[in-house]
């Protein structure tokens, strides 16, 4: 269930956001949305995460099946591989 929420905030600040949301080729609310989701870690229902992958992704769900000793942090190899493309 969505619900309308008003922001106040500059107008130079905007008209980023929608230019950004233009080439992300999404809109402006979603783009707030998921980085709110993504600053309170908090856990989003897996129905709604399912709404929004593709059917290619939605296909290869299942595929793999991780040892359970399999101990992998994805923020830090993301970090990790972000670090070594660009510093």
């Amino acid at each position: 269930m969505t619900t309308k929420l008003t922001l106040t905030m500059s107008k130079s600040t905007i008209e980023k956001g929608k230019r950004y949301a233009k080439k992300q080729k999404r809109s402006l609310s979603k783009i707030i949305e998921t980085y709110i989701n993504a600053i309170t870690d908090d856990d989003v229902s897996k129905e709604e995460d399912m709404e929004e992958l593709s059917p290619v992704v939605k296909s290869l769900m299942g595929s793999f099946k991780a040892p359970k000793d399999f101990d992998f942090d994805y923020k830090k190899e993301r970090l990790k591989r972000l670090e070594e493309k660009y510093l």
